[in-house]
């Protein structure tokens, strides 16, 4: 028999002074128009995509069913079901209210950042979609409105000879003209053949060669037609972070994206501030908090929260509202499934400084099939006016591709 994860003991309730639950709080005044709706189970299931996507299910008892998506990775699910006991009994549009109590009750299991924070942001996620359909409107409508209908789609590129600049140029010019994308990204933290270490970040001048002359292939044989970011992924010391990003400053490009790692915060500064290559940062760091310090620090040209991971909607609503007052603009990571890529374009309607949202899965051939609608068209995801997300799980498509040993949430 497994673990019941809800049923663990709760610490917190000995002695929290920080209790929001709906019945603490005294909220507890009948609603109006249908809104009088009670959250009865949360549930989740990993699909086994190009990532180990968590979705995950709010059930009401009005028989409306709201669908999230956690970013991906182990302990996520039970995390998801460790929570359930918080928000059960709740009603659902109190968003807000919700998040800022399961950040409370999971703080000593660590809601500052990581997983936890994750896990959250599938059930906020769900809540929005949850939100949209019991109050019948799109789910940018409860982040204030759109400014756009229709979010830039830049496509991760990939190619089996990743490292070969020709095959690179080739790729990107296939996306460009074949699958219609005008924004595009590569790997530079590729093999280049002059590596002597692979622990100690440092980038020989050979390596540095070879980086720059992908970075030049790829730019020349697009040109005005795409632009085009460079992903490092974290990967290289401060000194030769500045040394790449220099020998790249005479090409178009549109970003280098997090070439060292994140933990420290005045080198990224000081990296930032040597070049004029835009540097992009985000992905790694949680809630406003942590992204806030990059922007103030003006550590970051373009901030790149990943939605379902920092957060969740209205976090990464709050991040770029911060970014706003630096005149910074917000390209979201994203690796998901349709459903949190769905929920970025909501995001992303809703900010004044949406840049694009990106897409990780153009190689994966049923990526699409997960859900009933089309989601990217022609480089962009058109926002759905349905209630909520606007998306339909196709259950066969998920439980086709379930990860092994997974159970099929319930139906809607």
């Amino acid at each position: 028999m497994g673990k019941n994860y809800a049923d663990l003991h709760d610490p917190n309730a000995e002695y929290t002074m920080r209790e929001l639950s709906a019945e603490t709080m005294g909220v507890t005044a009948k609603r109006g128009g249908g809104r009088d709706v009670e959250i009865t189970d949360v549930q989740t299931t990993m699909v086994d995509g190009n990532f180990p996507w968590t979705l995950v299910r709010i059930y009401t008892d009005a028989g409306i069913v709201g669908t999230g998506e956690a970013y991906w990775g182990a302990g996520v699910p039970e995390l998801i079901e460790r929570m359930k006991p918080f928000i059960v009994g709740e009603n659902p549009l109190d968003i807000d209210r919700l998040y800022e109590h399961l950040v409370q009750k999971m703080s000593g299991e660590g809601s500052v950042e990581g997983v936890t924070v994750t896990a959250i942001a599938g059930i906020e996620i769900a809540l929005h979609d949850l939100a949209g359909k019991i109050l019948e409107i799109p789910a940018y409508q409860l982040l204030g409105g759109k400014y756009r209908d229709k979010v830039r789609v830049y496509c991760d590129c990939h190619t089996e000879e990743e490292a070969d600049p020709e095959a690179c140029a080739d790729e990107a010019e296939r996306v460009v003209e074949e699958l219609g994308y005008d924004a595009l990204k590569f790997d530079l933290d590729v093999p280049s053949g002059f590596e002597k270490d692979r622990a100690n970040r440092h980038l020989r001048p050979g390596e540095i060669r070879h980086k720059a002359e992908i970075v030049e292939k790829v730019t020349e044989r697009v040109k005005d037609r795409a632009d085009v970011a460079f992903d490092c992924h974290w990967t290289f010391s401060g000194g030769s972070a500045k040394r790449l990003a220099a020998a790249i400053e005479d090409y178009d490009v549109w970003w280098l994206e997090d070439p060292v790692p994140p933990e420290n915060l005045e080198v990224q500064e000081e990296v930032t501030k040597s070049t004029l290559t835009p540097i992009t940062v985000g992905e790694n760091r949680y809630r406003v908090t942590e992204l806030r310090r990059l922007i103030q620090n003006q550590a970051v040209d373009i901030v790149a929260p990943d939605m379902p991971k920092v957060g969740g909607m209205r976090e990464t609503q709050k991040i770029a509202d911060v970014a706003n007052q630096y005149y910074v603009p917000v390209a979201m990571h994203n690796v998901s499934s349709p459903v949190a890529t769905m929920a970025s374009a909501h995001v992303g309607t809703a900010i004044p400084n949406s840049l694009a949202v990106e897409y990780h899965s153009y190689e994966l051939g049923w990526w699409e099939d997960l859900v009933e609608e089309t989601v990217i068209e022609d480089g962009y995801i058109e926002i759905p006016e349905e209630p909520g997300l606007g998306l339909t799980l196709d259950m066969d498509t998920v439980e086709a591709h379930m990860v092994d040993g997974d159970t099929l949430f319930d139906e809607a």
